[in-house]
């Protein structure tokens, strides 16, 4: 048994890890244009869904579908930011806390302004067509990476998981997991197909856009020292503009974090503007205080799908390592999840935190491609139900934080 296991899981590595000595050209990998136009069709379906559902029931309670979607939580932050630049200051009701907008990375309400200067649509929808169409561009990606380390139909349904989690609603939302979900998944795929240039410049935009968009810059680093590391081992010449992609990918979110420094006159002020709001790093004590909590104590639903999200998402994570998942994606998921479980404050918000995480869905995604047909959409009929009708619920029901 343990014998088969590993010969299947070095054919799976021979398979999706490039060789050395194969030409460039043959990595020179392009999205095949019908079976991207089904993840996105696929995609906008289930979304639109969702959306229609939660403009449904917003106007039952006497809400504006427009406000739910673009001002809630974040929203009014990155509307604020988009008309009057940084500078508003809040405080709790107790004030015990103080909620700086430097918290917010610049990109999105970056974005917002430019968008809403071009067209003379107003900022919150501005930011609502910035965010669906980044999540169209989003599911693009990661139907591209899913067909790229598997299958056409491993894509598809990779992106059918990702549109179907419990939390999906975010990416119909004025937040920044879409934006930076698109430029995750595209440099994820620049570095496997070895196209340094653009994965660095993602990177760099996918760190400002959010505090986790380190993430992608540890990937596009891991990825060009694993490559570079292989060429040294076969005496093949080294790639400059890999080592170039290595050295620019984090830039993004280090330009910003040295911003906010010399804002607050402090090299460290990005982390007092987090611990102001209560966010800080405590290596995972909080996360598991509240986890225990929801086993001998009582909370809401949104905390206990909360608890098994995070749960699930450890879980996927093993089984990517145990399937030797490419280094650049476990360096990516890796960076995410510990942001995500070792951050304090919040604690509701963490599965917006792991949106972006999609390679974790892979394990899933790849079972599920060798299933029946009927298996497979009853399967994901089940999803879509739980996923929409919990997505509204989220939004205009619940009080949790998102």
């Amino acid at each position: 048994m343990g014998d088969s296991l590993t010969t299947a899981s070095d054919t799976l590595t021979r398979r999706y890890v490039p060789r050395l000595r194969q030409p460039s050209r043959q990595w020179r990998h392009r999205p095949e244009p019908r079976n991207a136009l089904r993840a996105l069709a696929l995609f906008a379906s289930l979304r639109l869904a969702g959306v229609i559902l939660a403009a449904l029931w917003s106007l039952h309670l006497g809400k504006h579908p427009r406000t739910v979607l673009g001002l809630e939580w974040d929203g009014h932050w990155y509307r604020h930011i988009s008309q009057y630049g940084y500078g508003m200051i809040t405080h709790s009701p107790g004030g015990h806390r103080v909620y700086n907008d430097l918290a917010f990375f610049p990109l999105f309400p970056g974005l917002i302004h430019a968008v809403s200067t071009v067209l003379p649509i107003g900022p919150i929808n501005a930011a609502l067509l910035i965010a669906w169409s980044a999540a169209l561009v989003a599911a693009w990606g990661v139907c591209a990476v899913g067909e790229l380390l598997h299958s056409r139909r491993v894509g598809i349904i990779l992106v059918a998981l990702w549109a179907l989690q419990p939390h999906a609603i975010i990416l119909t939302m004025a937040y920044t997991e879409p934006l930076m979900t698109a430029f995750a998944a595209w440099a994820l795929y620049a570095v496997l197909t070895r196209r340094w240039p653009a994965a660095g410049m993602l990177a760099v935009l996918a760190g400002l856009c959010r505090p986790n968009g380190i993430a992608v810059a540890a990937a596009v680093v891991i990825g060009a020292v694993a490559h570079l590391w292989q060429l040294r081992r076969a005496g093949e010449p080294t790639v400059p503009r890999a080592w170039a992609a290595a050295a620019l990918a984090p830039l993004g979110w280090l330009g910003y974090i040295g911003w906010v420094g010399l804002r607050t006159h402090s090299p460290l002020g990005y982390l007092r503007v987090q611990s102001l709001w209560g966010s800080r790093f405590d290596f995972g004590h909080y996360t598991a205080h509240m986890i225990k909590h929801l086993i001998i104590g009582h909370d809401t639903l949104v905390a206990y799908v909360t608890g098994a999200i995070v749960l699930g998402s450890l879980l996927l994570f093993v089984f990517c390592v145990v399937n030797r998942m490419p280094a650049p994606l476990l360096a990516y998921c890796a960076a995410l999840v510990v942001i995500t479980v070792g951050g304090t404050h919040f604690f509701t918000s963490k599965p917006r935190f792991l949106l972006p995480a999609f390679p974790l869905l892979l394990p899933l995604a790849l079972h599920l491609a060798r299933s029946r047909l009927r298996t497979l959409v009853i399967l994901l009929a089940a999803m879509a139900g739980v996923s929409l009708f919990y997505g509204t619920y989220l939004i205009t029901v619940s009080p949790a934080t998102l």
